[in-house]
């Protein structure tokens, strides 16, 4: 693949932990403006150099970094605009409820048994209690007097460990204008209780919301799965894909008088990957909670499945052996045999695979996926109709300080595993550490934003950074 050369023009600094960036034109104007939301819970608006705070609900969003040594994949992780936004004044969020925190499902880290039934075959049982959090989508309407406000609640979904919430979670389908929702499957390691390849729970899912249906009235009750949703809600849902692990959102590519829908997999212990598919068929909601007991007759017929917990990626889901005398011989068991076997062939694979353990000395070794856009401009030629994405920050036997990756892929013609290829930065971060935690773009995909920051904590504050990416 050719090499790239981009540099990075700064947008704004000094902000706390951006995960969603994107663009959207105020009712009234004509000029698109960047709105920025960060972790904690501000959502910036910058037009113009003049920063501007849009809307902040930090009070209502869940205090982070007291768990988890600082580290947290809670918050304010999913911001999208009606697609006429700049008419009707609609904008949805998904966030971490305040006061919601609880004990978590399991009462210590997960990791699976190849030898031990008990450890393949958990329940998560008691789930009014053992849960980590209250994850919230919800409507929000900008007033003629400039001020949000908040219309009604989409859905409140209890989620059983700290990670794994997914984010950039909410985007609109330019295909069927429905909103949707990206969910991870809910956290630990390894999916315990195997949420994402059950059909009934919402963990693991990419969910569309009809948002024009007004069955959303007063507060949705807390759900963990399909069928504790009141008919008028399940109504206005339906299921695109599952056996998702964690999923930095969802881009859409046009393609001719299609859409080439890309979908980011953060991996467990060996690979990161970047799925694609354009022919899906998604299933009501209303039908998966009458025909549970069909559930193989509605994967034959079309439902998107990224194959994990059976699958990492290309790879059978592999526990980690290590061998501290040889580190190359770390062997790798297969964990869930039996899984892998039943969804090898219901599974879709890969558009590209990138690897946390890379031989190869024109790759990189990368640690997690955090953003995945398509980029139809032309300011940046080389990369004109390929698909960009980050990976958190590139693993190095060096003390230097933390850098993330940029790089970048194109659809396969021929369905078959495509190469990638890192994008060089010419950009000087001096001493501190540069993680990328996000990916944006704009309205019409020609222009690339990055989110960057300075520390894996998150009660770190103001160490981020938001620039544009420009050859």
């Amino acid at each position: 693949m050719r090499k790239v050369k981009v540099r990075l023009r700064p947008v704004i600094h000094n902000i706390n932990l951006p995960t969603v960036i994107k663009k959207a034109v105020f009712p009234g104007s004509s000029t698109p403006r960047l709105f920025i939301a960060t972790q904690p819970g501000e959502i910036l608006t910058v037009d113009g150099g003049v920063v501007e705070t849009f809307l902040d609900i930090r009070p209502q969003v869940l205090k982070l970094g007291e768990t988890g040594g600082g580290y947290d994949e809670r918050g304010l992780l999913g911001m999208a605009f009606h697609p006429d936004f700049s008419y009707n004044g609609l904008f949805y969020i998904h966030y971490t409820l305040s006061g919601s925190q609880g004990p978590g499902a399991l009462p210590g880290p997960f990791t699976p048994d190849p030898c031990d039934m008990k450890t393949l075959n958990l329940k998560w049982t008691n789930r009014e209690t053992q849960y980590d959090h209250i994850d919230t989508v919800e409507e929000w309407s900008l007033q003629p007097a400039g001020r949000p406000r908040k219309m009604r609640t989409l859905l409140n979904l209890r989620r059983p460990f700290l990670n794994h919430n997914g984010v950039n979670s909410l985007n609109f389908s330019p295909e069927t204008g429905r909103l949707v929702l990206t969910t991870g499957d809910g956290g630990s390691g390894y999916d315990p209780f195997n949420l994402s390849q059950n059909d009934m729970e919402i963990a693991g899912k990419i969910i569309e919301i009809d948002t024009e249906n007004g069955a959303f009235t007063g507060e949705p009750p807390i759900a963990t799965r399909f069928d504790e949703l009141p008919a008028p809600i399940q109504q206005t849902l339906t299921v695109i894909a599952k056996g998702v692990r964690n999923i930095p959102g969802i881009s859409y590519q046009k393609y001719f008088d299609r859409f080439i829908k890309y979908a980011g997999f953060t991996g467990q212990d060996l690979v990161e990957a970047i799925f694609s598919f354009v022919r899906y068929l998604p299933v009501p909601v209303t039908r998966l909670v009458q025909e549970a007991s069909a559930a193989s007759d509605i994967h034959r017929e079309g439902f998107i499945n990224f194959g994990w917990r059976g699958y990492e990626g290309i790879f059978p889901t592999s526990v980690m052996q290590e061998c501290p005398e040889n580190p190359a011989a770390d062997r790798k068991a297969i964990a869930y045999y039996d899984e892998a076997a039943k969804t090898s062939l219901r599974r879709i694979l890969p558009l590209t695979s990138y690897f946390h353990q890379d031989p190869r000395p024109d790759r990189f070794s990368g640690t997690a996926l955090t953003g995945v856009q398509a980029y139809m401009g032309n300011g940046i030629p080389a990369l004109t109709g390929s698909v960009v994405f980050t990976d958190l920050v590139r693993k190095s036997g060096t003390q230097a300080p933390a850098r993330g990756v940029l790089a970048y892929t194109h659809e396969s013609p021929s369905r078959r595993l495509s190469d990638f290829s890192e994008i060089e930065i010419d950009h000087d971060f001096g001493s501190r550490s540069a993680y990328f935690v996000s990916l944006g773009t704009n309205i019409d995909q020609t222009r690339l934003y990055l989110g960057v920051y300075g520390s894996m904590n998150v009660a770190d504050l103001n160490l981020g950074s938001v620039f544009e990416v420009v050859q």
